[in-house]
């Protein structure tokens, strides 16, 4: 069995180094008031509730999905996609001056000429330029659908070109529904989302989750890339899912990396809790070699969480 690395809801994680530790922010159930949950470790192992981040923008729509943080210019930059279902989903960003924010609303879309945009993020290169990678909706392909894309950052609130094709649904696991009405007309629709980049042994490797996220068949695998516009090239045929349902770990997806204290690579991705009512974060180690990334055990077991958990109670 594996456990959460947080018992609360809280999908679409991303996970952000800051002074002193670590910031995770995720998508949680609407309410009225302050959006975005945030939670602080000194360590990757133990989460302590931060509360929400963003001052709820008016009337820009009631579902607020997947946010990520990046810090450049001397503040922090909040990317999130705001709509209703499939109407008028689209990305912007907010500001702060602390990884807590709070986070205002700079009153900017990222993505007006996208019908449907999703999960932003935002990744910084070596040489300093940044690039805001999303899902947007692809009508007119192979595989309809939700796909990759990415555009060049002109700054942290403006796209320098309008974003490029990343990649494409490429296999049967993909389908999110079939003869699905979407715009009008019918689809046997695929889904890549939940994009998430790093550099390792000098190329660009991006995981993405596929599937619907509402069910088991929901997974992780890898694309690479020479440079951040590509061209991205899928996993060789035949390679299994980075990550994929098993036993005690059901619907995992929509995952980040980052650098743990120890100098290793983290992936926090969510699953299902056993009743399939939360979808919660988990976090696992993360190799990688030349032919690819490879999710190892979970960052803690039970035996040390129990620890710390006490530990942090006597505290």
């Amino acid at each position: 069995m594996t456990e959460p690395a947080h018992p609360d809801y809280f999908a679409d994680p991303f996970v952000l180094a800051v002074p002193g530790g670590y910031a995770a922010y995720g998508t949680t159930p609407a309410h009225p008031g302050d959006v975005f949950e945030s939670l602080w470790s000194p360590d990757l192992r133990v989460w302590e509730p931060r509360g929400p981040v963003l001052r709820r923008p008016d009337g820009l729509g009631d579902e607020f999905w997947a946010p990520e943080v990046a810090h450049a210019d001397g503040a922090y930059w909040l990317y999130y996609s705001v709509g209703h279902g499939i109407d008028g989903h689209h990305l912007r960003v907010a500001r702060a001056d602390t990884p807590f924010g709070p986070f205002d609303d700079l009153g900017v879309s990222l993505t007006p000429g996208e019908r449907f945009a999703i999960d932003a993020h935002p990744f910084r290169d070596v040489d300093g330029r940044w690039y805001l990678f999303l899902a947007r909706d692809v009508l007119d392909a192979q595989r309809p659908g939700t796909h990759l894309a990415v555009a060049p950052l002109a700054s942290m609130t403006e796209l320098a070109a309008p974003p490029a094709h990343v990649l494409a649904p490429n296999a049967d696991w993909q389908l999110y529904q079939r003869d699905r009405e979407m715009y009008g007309r019918r689809f046997d629709w695929h889904t890549l989302e939940g994009p998430a980049v790093v550099r390792r042994n000098g190329r660009y490797w991006l995981t993405y989750s596929g599937g619907a996220w509402t069910g088991p068949g929901y997974a992780v695998a890898w694309a690479v890339a020479d440079h951040p516009l590509g061209p991205w090239r899928h996993a060789p045929e035949g390679t299994p899912p980075l990550l994929a349902t098993r036993p005690g770990l059901a619907g995992p997806g929509h995952n980040s990396i980052v650098t743990g204290p120890d100098g290793g690579d983290v992936i926090a991705f969510h699953a299902w809790d056993a009743a399939g009512r939360l979808r919660r974060l988990h976090l696992h180690h993360l190799t990688w070699s030349e032919t690819g990334p490879r999710v190892g055990g979970p960052l803690i077991d039970p035996s040390e969480r129990r620890h710390a958990q006490t530990f942090q109670h006597h505290d």
